[in-house]
């Protein structure tokens, strides 16, 4: 069963995308909307929420975990890797090598929470590729993805790549609100790209499992700019895995079974579940 856990439920856009490129596979999801956001809170506590919303998925049958929220990717992915024994992937590495692919003068935009931001989870990404061994093989799975792949990259592109960073807090309780044709939406979103379009950037992380659901508003605003969706390229990352590790896809059950489960249930929350993922779904409410 492939577990994925967010702080709320913006995490079912991952689950959208593996859904998508992982079709009968059984999924297992929990969003911790009892504690969300985990934005604002302290690197310690949001380390202790990570461990706990893994050791939830792996009691109910997960054999691997997309940390499906940047800001536990940003801040608690290793310390996940350090204490639990299954691969574990975050959202900010796949997104990361993407961009890497697809920038051309190597000035590479992020928008996210302040915590993501603040981090430097990717500008320590970034420094590891820039000052790794290019021959180096490495096989294991709790290794970065992009350590995996970085073969692949152009190294004198990765080397002069910079990143360009604005923090954008007002988003996810916009889209959780639905004010996506607002046009106070509109406003502070081209008030949060305009530092990036002047930075001159020719890629864009959506770094924010919330973001997809504004993509398109945020290419209408950045017409030149290639957008990434983490989302995305976190399941791409995932079957990429998996066809090359077919023991652990074995381990995997495959009946098409999803179960969702939230520590704090809200009439609310069926109608934003519906709105990340596509479709309705039955939320259990847990307690950790």
């Amino acid at each position: 069963m492939i577990g994925i856990f967010d702080s709320g439920v913006g995490g079912l856009t991952v689950v959208k995308e593996v859904k998508k490129k992982l079709p009968g596979y059984d999924l297992l999801y929990f969003g911790d909307t009892a504690r969300v956001p985990y934005g604002n809170k302290s690197d310690i506590l949001i380390k202790q929420y990570a461990l706990e919303d893994a050791r939830f998925l792996i009691e109910h049958g997960a054999k691997l975990i997309i940390v499906a929220c940047n800001t536990a990717s940003a801040v608690a992915l290793d310390y996940l890797r350090s204490n639990i024994s299954i691969p574990i992937f975050g959202v900010i590495e796949p997104a990361l090598q993407a961009a890497l692919e697809i920038t051309k003068n190597g000035r590479v935009g992020v928008i996210g929470t302040r915590a993501t931001v603040n981090s430097g989870a990717f500008q320590k990404c970034l420094l590891t590729l820039q000052g790794s061994d290019m021959s180096l093989e490495l096989h294991d799975v709790q290794k970065p993805a992009f350590m995996r792949k970085r073969a692949k990259q152009n190294h004198n592109t990765i080397k002069k790549t910079k990143l360009f960073f604005e923090p954008a807090p007002l988003l996810v309780p916009l889209i959780e609100e639905n004010y996506l044709a607002r046009p106070e939406t509109a406003r502070i979103l081209k008030h949060y790209l305009q530092p990036l379009k002047a930075s001159q950037i020719d890629t864009l992380i959506l770094g924010c499992t919330h973001y997809p659901i504004i993509q398109s508003l945020v290419e209408t605003k950045l017409k030149q700019v290639k957008v990434i969706n983490s989302a995305e390229r976190v399941a791409q990352e995932l079957k990429d895995f998996l066809t090359q590790n077919q023991s652990v896809d074995r381990s995997l059950s495959k009946r098409r079974q999803e179960r969702f489960f939230v520590s704090d249930l809200t009439p609310h929350l069926a109608g934003i579940a519906k709105q990340f993922l596509g479709q309705r779904i039955n939320l259990q409410p847990v307690e950790l």
